[in-house]
């Protein structure tokens, strides 16, 4: 036998047998998604927040690392939940891996996380590893609290207020540039992207984020939910759709967003995003996104026809359909539109409030609806 029984008390009692193979194996998701990234626009922003905040650049290329593992294995989690198909334009991870390998990689990276997070802090350092860990969790938990209840909503047919959206795109979002965040808006502005000025705060002696009159937090709750309706907007414009009936053409926004996502993925997904809230509660009594909708077939159908209750559109004529409706009828894009206009204005007056910042002011640009 090749494993001595007799004494198996020596093995068990010696160092884990855990190998370099194994961890690669083990890692191998995780590798895979990692080795198409995104924009990097995470990075982006927190090299913009720290003209301010000056963390020294060892220790903010450490955070960079932490909250880009937490950042991927989230995604890895997200894409599941929305039964996504693409991910940066390439098959997301468990169409390739399977859904219970993806799974437990993704939850090995959050481990894995921790431990680097706890290499920040010295013996007689602050923060304290107490703080570290209090800061992720906390974020971690509003995450999954702000996806839970986008899953609710999605998978109940419950459509929220506007208000109801901002209060969980602003309670749980991680900034995601790559179309769809941790699935996508799972509270996101104090979640995974809170990580980064929360921690660049506690990486230093006194916390810059509220000195001087300079409270950083509220600017970067708003550039959260600017980016998540920006994102959502961007979702059902990525195509130009051509409908004779109507005569107008929607705007050719970004190609590279519909080949990265897909056509008009939120629909296929089932979700509520900013247009789709807007224009469900713009007019609950029309039967025009009947088969392009199952928010819709919910809210206005759900006693005429309740087979089509699960249905999620697949094909570009229904997806342009329910586009054609947020277009024409409830005009839920120009109101969208008009939204973001109204956020920007107050993200540059906040800037300029804090004394300018160059790195931000360009990320702002970038952003612009043209």
């Amino acid at each position: 036998m090749s494993v001595a029984y007799g004494d198996i008390l020596s093995r068990l009692a010696g160092p884990s047998s855990w190998s370099s193979q194994d961890e690669s194996s083990v890692l191998e998701p995780y590798t895979y998604i990692t080795a198409n990234p995104g924009k990097d626009f995470r990075s982006k922003l927190m090299a913009a927040f720290n003209t301010w905040i000056n963390v020294p650049q060892p220790k903010l290329k450490q955070i960079a690392k932490v909250v880009s593992m937490l950042h991927n294995a989230s995604l890895m989690i997200d894409d599941i939940e929305d039964d996504s198909q693409l991910r940066r334009g390439q098959p997301v991870t468990h169409k390739i891996y399977g859904i219970p390998q993806t799974i437990n990689t993704a939850n090995y990276i959050y481990f894995l996380a921790y431990q680097e997070l706890l290499t920040l802090s010295g013996p007689d350092s602050s923060p304290t590893q107490t703080e570290l860990i209090g800061i992720i969790t906390s974020e971690l938990l509003s995450l999954h609290r702000g996806q839970g209840l986008e899953l609710l909503w999605r998978d109940s047919l419950t459509c929220p207020t506007e208000e109801q959206y901002i209060d969980m795109v602003n309670d749980s979002e991680w900034f995601n540039v790559d179309g769809r965040s941790p699935s996508y808006r799972y509270q996101a502005t104090d979640g995974l992207w809170y990580n980064q000025p929360g921690l660049v705060r506690v990486s230093r002696e006194t916390d810059p984020f509220l000195t001087a009159n300079r409270d950083y937090v509220p600017l970067v709750n708003l550039i959260g939910v600017y980016f998540q309706i920006r994102d959502d907007y961007m979702n059902l414009q990525s195509k130009e759709v051509q409908l004779k009936k109507h005569h107008f053409q929607l705007r050719l926004i970004t190609p590279q967003y519909t080949s990265n996502k897909g056509f008009a993925e939120d629909l296929t997904e089932g979700k509520f995003s900013f247009p789709v809230v807007h224009g469900i509660q713009a007019d609950k009594s029309n039967r025009q996104l009947l088969s392009a909708l199952p928010a819709f077939i919910g809210l206005l159908q759900l006693k005429v026809y309740p087979d089509t209750l699960q249905k999620r559109p697949k094909t570009p004529t229904l997806k342009s359909h329910a586009i054609s409706y947020l277009e024409v009828h409830t005009k839920s894009f120009e109101y969208t539109r008009s939204v973001l206009a109204s956020l920007g204005k107050q993200m540059r007056a906040e800037v300029a409030r804090l004394g300018g910042n160059e790195g931000l002011e360009a990320i702002m640009n970038s952003l612009a609806l043209e």
